[in-house]
Parts: structure tokens; sequence; C-alpha cells
């Protein structure tokens, strides 16, 4: 958490706005066949022929969506791209492209920005996605980061919030509550910092949560694995608010009611011995605390042998008709209403 005060500093003044796009970008080469037409001129050109494009922006914001006091640029910049690929994913699409926007302080040297690029090249060379543009200003409220990532898919491929319909099954990728908890800690270990600022944290036994965290990984592996199971989810959306607010998305656009089973949702030992810890609830840890960027879908109940006994995948539970509403189903079997309570970033501090 100790950073170097003696680095060489190059100030982006020294650069100017298309002196600095072009050095921060220099190393991003182009790999796709659909883009013709990448960094360098006033728009981008795609070719997808006949496939269908789909498109998503996220927009990250200092001391909102990410602290700089134990967030590194590198981890900032790869995470950004996350972000927004995960939404992509989530329409059981193929991530192509991405635009990355930033505005800054004064107080960003050249050099913190190499590190956040660095951190978005690495993104792009692991998901095979082009860099085609952005833009880059000044900021007064520190940095801002704006990325709006493309993809592509086969009309028939594409899956909506909208298609669920009654006895579904609902099911998770991976595990829940990782990374609000490994927030948790970064957040203990940052107060600890400024009482003794030589104090060094001990994080090796919260690795798996505080990378949930700083680097999570978007859900590429499932578009992929569910063509090669034959398995097409009739609706599906990714858990960044939380697994509650996604649950709800789900039933507001399909019109369908869900159970959701406490004893079925999918947790990592460490979130339970962390939330043990800090005395949390590990259920509404999973419900509410966000970010996991994992995926939510549902699926026809023929379709169950496919994934049965995949690791990647948890039933949790079922839709039901609209009427019905939203309940999660504790572990004493009483049927608990489920309300949004993940995160709200216009929510007053």
């Amino acid at each position: 958490m100790l950073e170097d005060k003696n680095q060489e500093r190059t100030s982006l003044e020294s650069l100017g706005e298309f002196g600095l796009i072009n050095h921060l970008t220099k190393n991003f080469k182009i790999t796709k066949t659909s883009t013709i037409k990448g960094i360098g001129d006033d728009a981008a050109v795609l070719d997808f022929k006949d496939k269908k494009v789909v498109v998503s922006t996220d927009l990250l914001v200092e001391n909102v969506h990410f602290d700089l006091s134990y967030m590194p640029l590198k981890h900032l910049g790869y995470k950004a791209v996350m972000v927004n690929l995960s939404d992509i994913y989530a329409m059981n699409a193929k991530a192509t492209q991405i635009t990355v926007s930033i505005a800054v302080s004064n107080r960003f040297p050249l050099e913190a920005l190499e590190e956040l690029y660095a951190g978005i090249k690495t993104a792009t060379d692991k998901y095979k996605v082009d860099l085609i543009g952005g833009d880059t200003t000044s900021s007064t409220k520190g940095m801002l980061i704006s990325i709006t990532a493309i993809g592509e898919a086969n009309e028939e491929d594409i899956v909506y919030r909208t298609g669920a319909k009654p006895k579904d099954l609902l099911v998770v990728t991976g595990d829940l509550g990782g990374a609000y908890m490994g927030l948790q800690i970064l957040e203990r270990e940052k107060e600890v910092f400024k009482v003794n600022p030589n104090n060094q944290p001990d994080l090796e036994p919260y690795s798996y949560i505080v990378e949930r965290q700083l680097k999570p990984e978007a859900r590429k592996d499932i578009p992929e694995l569910l063509k090669e199971l034959g398995v097409h989810p009739t609706s599906m959306i990714d858990i960044s608010d939380g697994l509650s607010s996604e649950i709800l998305h789900l039933c507001e656009n399909s019109k369908v009611g869900i159970n959701l089973y406490e004893d079925k949702i999918p947790l990592d030992p460490t979130v339970i011995s962390t939330c043990e810890e800090f005395n949390l609830d590990s259920t509404t840890v999973a419900l509410s605390g966000g970010e996991d960027y994992e995926l939510l879908f549902t699926i026809d109940q023929k379709e169950f042998p496919k994934i049965k006994g995949n690791p990647n995948f948890s039933v949790v539970g079922h839709t039901t008709e609209e009427n019905e509403g939203a309940f999660l189903i504790s572990r004493n079997n009483s049927k608990i209403p489920i309300t949004a309570q993940g995160w709200n970033s216009l929510a007053k501090a």
C-alpha cells in the first residue's frame, strides 16, 4: 500500500491530447477481421457482415467506483475492461472491440496512465478484443473511465432478460460474495494503514477474495461452454449489482416470479470464514454485495441433464408465475421476499 514518492513524472500537458492518445495506444494491435479501421480517424469502422452487433457502456468514477489508495492502476485498467465485457457475455455474445475514454486531473503524470493502459492491454490480449478508439480530457475530480464494449452474435444465439418462463431453472456461474468481502478487507487495511503507515497488511489468507475485488474475470468461457453443451438460456444477466437486484431485473423483464433457495447459493469457503470474522451474514453478502461479474440465467427444465454436475454451474432456484413474486426460501423453509439491496451508485453516502 506504500508507493514510491520519488518516481519520475512526465506531465500530460507536454504531450497534448493527440500525443497522449498516440503514446498510450501505440502497443495495441488490431486482431479482429471485423475491425476495418481502429484508432487514427474520426470514427472506427467495423464490418460484422451478417452478424448482430451488441454494445454496452460503463462509467467508473474515482471515489465512487474505485479507491486508488488500494486499487493499483494496472488492476483498475484490467477491471474496467472486465466490467464491460461481462455485459457482452451476458447477451451470450462474443466481445470483439472496446473504446476507452478517460478524464484525469493534473495529479496524474504520464507514468500513471501508462500503468492504467498496461492493465487495459493485458485485458485486451487475454480476452482477444481490439482497442479501436476513445477520448481523453482533463478533470477537476480525479479520474473517470468510460469504456464501451462491442460484440457480435448470430441472431438466434442472443439471450435477453425477457425470455424466462414459469418453471424454468435459475442458474448461476461460479461463486458469489467474494468481491464484496475482498472490499471489506481492503477497507479495513486502509484504516489500519492510516493509523500506522509502517504496518504492512498480510493479505495472503484473503488472496482469493481480494483478487475478486481488484482483478475480477468476466465469464467469456460461459457462452462458449453453453454452446458446446447445446444449452440455450431463456434469459440471462450479469451479476454486477448483487444477486437480489439481478433476480428482480429478470422477474420484471420476463414477467415471472422466482423462488431462490438459500442453501443452493454458491459460496467460497473464504467468503464464509471472512463473513464470520466481520460478523456478517453470508447469504446477505451474496444477495447484496455485487461486483462478482458472474452470470445468472434461466434454462428450460429439459436442459438440466446437460449442465448437471458441471462445476461451473449451480442451480439455485426456479421461476414461477409472475403473481407469485420473488422469494428467498431460507434453510428453515421460510419464504422471505427478495428486495433490491444491491449496489446503487446514486445512493447518498
